[in-house]
């Protein structure tokens, strides 16, 4: 293990003994559980005991308002507030100190899919993320556009943990990630424009330019909210040309290393800087009828591009001139990422309301990406300035509507029920270009895979109070998923087009939790159930012939389940301190994978199960209102237990989940000046599922890292706040499959009116 790594362990360590073992001292010796947020020294003893800390609500674990504390499920909660006080230029950055959630985003924003992988169960596809209540994850292949959203425009994320099919359908195997926008409550003004970029350049994000600007007012009933947010960056070299074959007599300038498998291997160049640009227009209305009546309207339109700059050859040859081929390595090595965009358009309406007692929510929304494509080079004839290529054109939509009803019953009971409905449509498009660098130079479609899928839903939770201090929840999901209209067409092809029947198949996925509270200050919570994710459009339908191999989809696919349960315990120490701990475990069937039928043919299966198992232990300790140190650590152990389609990878680790992650941190709020320190350390991964990808610090490797970032603020006027970033201090080199940023530096302003 490197020192820093050593290091980081020991700072974990300590601060989490000083948490359990010295604090107490320092909070006075005050042996009673108190709330951190007490009240003043100069309160009057009669009057504190009257004053109570306002409680969190949060909404994602069970459909309806309830205080965090009651919440029957493991959920965290990253506020405005905290996203402030750090360095977040994508809503997902916000999530990378969540105990039990692991953030794995190469070469930072420039990553077009991160992958939020919650309690071990990997994969973009099988966590279930929510802007307002409209299901962000995308049809074809269930990852989420995290570069399309605002963070400023962020009230709070709640990130419930485990399975949650029973209320929120497909997608929510290890949780739910919900993204809750804000509505003002007051006229208000906000101007924020930053810039920042690598320490050394070149070795981080260079030129990282962000601009903001919102008006937001409340006249009466009345409220509207419109924004618009814009980013770009100069980017830095990330990716890079690694060959098998080692450059032949007389070129100089390349270097030993080995591939991600430990074969040897030779660094030829490097693939450019990759840069990009993204911005949002966000538009908000809404109209409150009366207290408990109210109707919200929204519509969102993100952007984002991506491109690569020259790339660089390190070989020369006897007379110095830069090489770019020799033997079987081709000037396409170079270029074999081109450029990209998505559009996304998101519309919502949310209304809500109450009957006597029956509390009755609506919400439509419409997910439509009009434009999403990128380039790829030919991989054996194209050049560093042209040559042919492919655009992968992918537009793709997808309508939800939810209707729920809660209801109290016989006074112990309150019942939650309801419905809900989703359809999509993808259809991809493949066209040869002429020239990859001019997406003008289409020519005629190559190739092209569609289709549809539609799931109907009906739900319920049961909320319970068996005892003042006993709540038990009980509930269940039944989905219909049906998938239709599969076609497959590839130019020149013998055997094309496909046309696929439908696919029909449905899964009831359970859930009982309970929340117990047997002290003041002490809560213990568990929970069992199911929940399951449907196969997508891309491992329905698509499928490709290449190099005399075909690539098939199945549209006979069934539906990936989980079966889990959870323990947890949050205990309130002495004044302002607090300890959590989660065991999970998961157990997951019929795994979709990749099987390799012969040297010509591979398609896609139900093929396997798998099982991930960790602990989630969680620390806190407030003083007053001026410091806050936190650390969490979760170990997980997560493995394939049987994939009949390649045995050799039963037994073996799932690919992306860290043995160990830990965060550490300090929050230092005195006066008009802010500081905020958080060290995160994450294990190596594989990223393959025979675990052959063991070696280190080389391209294409997943790195053990430990890095550290600080944000100071300082608010000079009562409207306007200055800040300063340093991004990884300690200048962390490592990989995640791409070489990540190494230490940079980042300034902003704020302006409230």
């Amino acid at each position: 293990m490197k020192r820093q790594h050593v290091f980081a362990l020991f700072v974990f360590y300590c601060s989490f003994l000083a948490c359990a073992l010295f604090i107490p001292v320092a909070a006075f010796g005050d042996d009673k559980v108190i709330q951190a947020d007490d009240t003043k020294d100069t309160t009057k003893a009669d009057d504190r005991k009257k004053v109570t800390k306002l409680d969190e609500i949060v909404v994602t674990a069970t459909r309806t308002e309830k205080v965090l504390d009651d919440a029957p499920g493991s959920v965290a909660v990253i506020t405005k507030t905290d996203m402030e006080k750090r360095n977040i230029q994508n809503v997902d950055d916000a999530l990378n100190t969540t105990a039990g959630v692991y953030y794995s985003r190469g070469k930072d924003m420039l990553d077009t899919s991160p992958r939020i992988t919650v309690g071990g169960i990997t994969g973009y596809q099988r966590t279930l993320v929510l802007m307002d209540g409209v299901t962000m994850n995308n049809p074809y292949t269930g990852n989420v556009l995290w570069n399309l959203f605002t963070p400023q425009n962020v009230e709070r994320i709640e990130v419930v943990k485990g399975p949650f099919s029973s209320l929120y359908g497909g997608y929510a195997m290890g949780g739910v990630v919900n993204i809750i926008s804000k509505m003002p409550e007051k006229r208000e003004f906000t101007v924020k424009s930053g810039y920042g970029s690598a320490w050394q350049r070149g070795e981080a994000l260079n030129d990282l330019r962000t601009y903001y600007a919102s008006y937001g007012d409340k006249i009466e009933k009345l409220r509207m909210f419109v924004s618009y947010d814009n980013k770009s960056t100069n980017g830095y070299v990330s990716d890079f040309n690694v060959q098998s074959t080692q450059p032949t007599a007389g070129i100089s300038g390349w270097s030993y290393t080995t591939d991600r498998t430990g074969k040897a291997a030779y660094l030829i160049g490097d693939k450019g800087s990759n840069n990009m640009w993204a911005d949002n227009v966000t538009a908000k209305v809404g109209y409150d009828f009366t207290d408990v009546s109210k109707i919200r309207l929204s519509y969102q339109r993100s952007r984002y591009a991506y491109s690569y700059d020259t790339p660089n050859t390190y070989l020369t040859n006897a007379a110095g001139t830069p090489v770019f081929s020799y033997g079987t390595v081709k000037e396409a090595s170079f270029v074999t990422s081109g450029g990209g965009a998505t559009t996304q358009d998101v519309y919502n309406i949310a209304y809500e309301t109450e009957f006597s007692t029956v509390n009755m929510k609506l919400n439509l929304g419409v997910a439509d990406t009009p434009n999403d494509y990128y380039v790829t080079p030919n991989s054996s004839t194209a050049k560093i300035y042209g040559g042919p290529g492919t655009n992968y054109y992918t537009p793709a939509r997808a309508y939800n509507a939810d209707l729920q009803f809660s209801v109290p019953l016989f006074k112990r009971h309150i019942l939650t029920f309801g419905g809900s409905f989703r359809s999509t449509w993808v259809d991809q498009q493949q066209y040869a270009l002429s020239n990859w660098q001019d997406d003008r130079s289409k020519t005629a479609l190559s190739y092209e895979a569609k289709g549809k899928t539609r799931t109907y839903a009906l739900f319920f939770q049961d909320e319970i109070a068996i005892l003042q201090n006993l709540t038990a929840y009980i509930g269940g999901r039944q989905d219909f998923f049906e998938s239709y209209d599969g076609y497959v067409f590839q130019q020149g092809t013998s055997g094309y087009p496909i046309s696929y029947d439908s696919h029909r198949a449905s899964s009831f996925s359970p859930k009982a939790a309970i929340v117990y509270k047997p002290f003041e200050g002490t809560t213990v919570r568990a929970s069992a159930g199911n929940a399951f994710r449907p196969p997508t459009v891309y491992e329905l339908y698509v499928t490709t012939t290449s190099s005399g191999i075909t690539y098939a989809g199945n549209p006979n696919l069934k539906p990936e389940t989980v079966s889990s349960w959870d323990i947890g315990a949050e205990q309130a120490l002495w004044k302002g301190a607090k300890a959590k701990v989660r065991y999970f475990e998961n157990f997951i069937s019929d795994m979709i994978y990749t099987r390799t039928l012969s040297a010509t043919s591979q398609d896609k299966v139900n093929a396997g199960s798998a099982e991930s198992k960790g602990i989630e232990i969680e620390m806190e300790q407030k003083f007053d209102k001026w410091l806050k140190l936190f650390s969490n650590i979760t170990c997980t152990d997560a493995k394939i237990l049987r994939n009949a389609a390649n045995p050799a990878s039963e037994g073996k680790k799932m690919i992306a989940v860290p043995d160990i992650m830990f965060n550490v941190g300090a929050d230092v709020e005195k006066g008009p000046l802010g500081l905020t320190v958080i060290g995160r350390y994450v294990s190596g991964r594989y990223n393959t599922d025979n675990n052959s990808d063991a070696a280190t610090h080389v391209p294409g490797a997943y790195d053990a890292y430990f890095t550290a970032d600080a944000k100071v603020r300082y608010k000079f006027l009562p409207w306007a706040t200055a800040s300063f970033s340093v991004n990884n201090i300690f200048n962390e080199q490592y990989y995640a499959y791409y070489l990540m940023p190494g230490r940079s530096w980042f300034a902003d302003l704020t302006l409230n009116f």
